[in-house]
């Protein structure tokens, strides 16, 4: 509902949040709008307006008149006052303490409560504004900080308004409600109306989008213009009302206040505008500045939303009571009559039409006033002075001054009960109630709010209780819009004056199941579509199948490297006693290469319908062989280490661990540490079956799942220490010339080990999920292609090709041996790459 602007609200909270003092006092009925207490809370009300005042047209600062009488205004200060009077009387919030008002007329404008609102800023008994070296009279105000009725959505903008709290909903969850209403009598084709005003405006934005959410088409949208002085812009007012009736729509939902709806309608009779049903917000749906306008009896259907809140049955007679006590002129009498306060001099009389009014005035606003927002404001900022005093069943403590500040910061995210409702505020200020749906019902020159329905986060309909403006008074009126679409394509809101829906194609994974759908429907997890499609198509499973270009090209590698090894291994067994063996390590390099055999095996794990044992197998099975051939390289590389690095004595000393059983205890211990680290893989993260069915637009991706990468990389953790030590053992090692030189092969293969897999590490990560297991299977095989081609081929070339170079001296260093044949040999080497 509009109350004040944001603008407007955004200066005043900022002024009113630092309340200062306030005094005040005048006649009868107007003098008992203040009341003394222990805290006092100010209140903002719009007992009157300024109809048919111009503001444009002043040039001086002076002061402005409300003549017009607003009963809806009075009832809501008088509900803040049944609220404290409650609260005083009661001992179940404020026990010993009382509760004092000062209430003041806004006129329904920022420029005229402006005024009270520095009142209340104002020194106590002095207009002089000290207020960061006083304590605050008035803790809060009922009006600009905790309101009643200002249910701008924007006011939710916690770092715009930090300060503020509402008792009634943002204008949003009416909105919803309103869209839920037009989609439940299929009503797509729909005009949209709002004020000129903040209000209106923000009001049609948050409508357009939740409308076109909901595939409801905006036929017009336009403002309403707020009248200027005496009368409104009637131009403005035709030409909008004339594009009304040209979109041919049946409903026309108005977002307005209830000025800029009085000036609305009052032209729509004059232009006997055809019946429509109107959707209203809660702004004017009750004012008596609409219901009024003569003729609005012929308008059509007046169907809108009201707050519900908590029953406030005996309010009737409170306000009855309280009129009779202000008209009782012994009590007007007894009434101090101490001289008037500062304030009346700045703001003058609070409430001058309040003194010439009866309770006749006030029986018609009665029937329909939403009363329970004022009442509630009150209870939420005396449960949050309880909770900042702390009180308890016992009573308070004793009277301290309290600042605003430290109210506010008990009122974030707070609960508090008013009657029968619980209510809490949101993390915007926000508190979350139903709306009833009423129905502006017509008896004559009387009306009544008929509630045929109700919303609360669901909207439901008492179909039988609403009565329709059409012929028979049964049927709802239709106001439709459609237009065929192509196949596969569904229609979205435009919201122009042309055209109804814009025709949207179904995106690939969607379709149209229906002519009639308004949304494309998801296909299954394990169905597919292309765009613009009319049905869904089952998903293939995907994965490394045996068959593809590129599972066999890597079993072509497989089978040459794995040929290569079983050859090496073969002539090493066939050459058992040479020098060349002996040289490589003997039982240890053969053991080497069978191991070298097995990674080749290990990547058989990886194409065909993976499995869950399989999955589990990948990594042990590649692993740990490939430590076995690494733990045999690194005892050759701490060989040569020793003999070209340290003292001769360590060489014999360290000789029996490179060779013979303690050699095989090293390379058990690797095993075992690399066993130990595939177990906690196994064990802290297994690898499972997983069917991604998103990976891919038309199959279903069959994967191994890997659940921690740095675990994955952990795995490697034992083998990246056995190479990195032998490339430190050989890199630096200068071989003699007549010598092979074993350590260059070492060097290459481990440089081969490290550049192979830093370089899968990128490549794995950005490859496609469904070709990670071949990019694994290449890492595997070019590893073994690397350590054969660099440590074990050279040799076997050497043992075909030169079996005179296989001899003790040239592999091992040992024998006796010519200076011819050494020049002979190194004549022989020389030439050759692998020496």
């Amino acid at each position: 509902m509009p109350g004040l602007t944001p603008s407007g609200l955004s200066f005043l909270l900022g002024l009113v949040a630092l309340l200062g003092p306030a005094v005040g006092a005048p006649l009868c009925l107007s003098r008992l709008l203040k009341m003394e207490g222990n805290y006092t809370l100010g209140g903002l009300f719009p007992m009157s307006s300024a109809e048919g005042t111009d503001f444009g047209d002043r040039t001086k600062p002076e002061s402005i008149t409300c003549k017009r009488f607003s009963a809806f205004g009075l009832l809501w200060a008088l509900a803040m006052k049944m609220a404290v009077d409650e609260i005083n009387n009661g001992s179940a919030l404020l026990p010993g303490l009382r509760l004092g008002y000062d209430l003041f007329d806004s006129c329904s404008e920022p420029v005229v409560a402006m005024k009270p609102s520095l009142v209340f800023l104002a020194k106590q008994q002095s207009m002089r504004y000290c207020i960061y070296t006083v304590p605050a009279r008035v803790l809060a105000v009922i009006g600009p900080q905790v309101s009643y009725g200002a249910s701008t959505d924007r006011l939710s903008n916690r770092e715009m308004f930090p300060s503020f709290f509402r008792t009634v909903p943002s204008d949003r969850v009416q909105l919803m409600a309103i869209v839920e209403l037009l989609a439940a009598f299929s009503w797509n084709w729909v005009a949209a109306v709002g004020s000129d005003d903040e209000y209106g405006r923000q009001a049609l934005s948050i409508f357009s989008s939740l409308a076109s959410a909901r595939n409801i088409c905006i036929a017009y949208e336009g403002l309403v213009p707020l009248p200027l002085g005496h009368s409104a812009p009637l131009g403005q007012v035709e030409k909008l009302l004339q594009i009304v009736n040209q979109s041919n729509v049946q409903v026309v939902v108005l977002f307005a206040s209830a000025r800029a709806a009085h000036a609305l309608f009052s032209y729509s009779v004059h232009s006997q505008l055809t019946p429509k049903v109107w959707v209203t917000s809660e702004a004017w749906l009750s004012s008596d500045l609409v219901t009024t306008v003569p003729g609005m009896a012929q308008m059509g259907t007046v169907l809108g939303f009201l707050q519900r809140g908590a029953p406030l049955p005996e309010f009737p007679s409170y306000v009855a009571t309280f009129l009779a006590l202000a008209a009782d002129p012994a009590f007007c009498t007894s009434l101090d009559a101490a001289q008037p306060g500062l304030e009346e001099h700045v703001v003058g009389p609070r409430c001058p039409q309040c003194d010439h009014i009866t309770f006749k005035n006030l029986s018609t606003a009665l029937k329909n006033h939403q009363s329970f927002a004022a009442y509630a404001a009150v209870y939420s900022v005396a449960q949050a002075l309880h909770n900042t005093l702390r009180c308890n069943a016992s009573g308070c403590p004793a009277h301290k001054p309290v600042q605003p500040w430290q109210l506010l910061e008990r009122m974030y995210n707070m609960s508090f009960h008013a009657r029968s409702l619980e209510l809490s505020f949101d993390a915007n200020g926000n508190v979350d109630m139903e709306y009833d749906l009423k129905l502006l019902v017509w008896r004559g020159q009387e009306f009544e709010l008929r509630t045929v329905g109700t919303f609360n986060g669901q909207l439901h309909l008492h179909h039988s209780q609403i009565t329709w403006h059409t012929p028979g008074h049964k049927e709802p009126p239709v106001s439709q819009c459609s237009r065929q679409c192509a196949e596969g394509q569904v229609r979205r809101v435009k919201g122009s004056h042309s055209c109804c829906y814009d025709c949207v194609d179904c995106r690939a994974g969607t379709y149209r199941r229906h002519q009639d759908d308004l949304f494309c429907t998801q296909c299954g997890l394990d169905e597919w579509s292309p765009d613009r499609s009319m049905r869904c198509f089952p998903r293939r499973p995907k994965f490394l199948t045996w068959r593809e270009p590129i599972t066999l090209g890597l079993l072509v590698l497989l089978g040459l490297v794995l040929g290569l090894t079983l050859a090496t291994l073969g002539l090493f067994i066939h050459h058992w006693d040479s020098p060349m063996v002996r040289a490589s390590g003997g039982p240890l390099a053969c053991f080497g290469l069978a191991c070298l055999g097995l990674v080749c095996l290990s990547v058989l794990l990886f194409p065909g319908w993976p499995s869950p044992t399989g999955c589990l197998a990948q990594q042990p099975l590649f692993h740990l062989p490939l430590t076995g051939c690494l733990s045999t390289l690194f005892l050759q590389a701490a060989e040569i280490f020793v003999e070209s690095e340290l003292p001769q004595a360590w060489t014999g000393r360290l000789q029996g661990w490179f060779r013979g059983p303690r050699a095989w205890l090293v390379v058990l211990l690797a095993v075992l540490a690399e066993a130990a680290l595939c177990t906690w893989y196994l064990v802290a993260f297994p690898s499972e079956v997983v069917t991604d069915w998103r990976a891919l637009p038309q199959e279903a991706l069959v994967h191994c799942y890997v659940r921690s990468w740095v675990s994955f990389g952990l795995v490697h953790a034992t083998n990246a220490i056995l190479a990195f030590l032998c490339f430190l053992g050989t890199f630096l090692v200068q071989s003699q010339p007549s010598r092979y030189n074993r350590a260059r092969g070492l060097t290459f293969a481990t440089l081969a080990y490290f550049i192979i897999w830093i370089s899968f590490v990128p490549l794995f990560a950005n490859v496609h999920m469904a070709y990670q297991p071949a990019v694994q299977m290449t890492a595997i095989l070019l590893c073994t292609l690397g350590i054969l081609a660099s440590v074990h081929l050279p040799k076997c070339y050497l043992l075909l090709w030169h079996p005179a170079l296989n001899t003790l001296e040239f592999f091992l260093g040992e024998g006796p041996r010519s200076a011819g044949e050494t020049q002979e040999n190194q004549e022989s080497v020389t030439p050759d790459p692998v020496s």
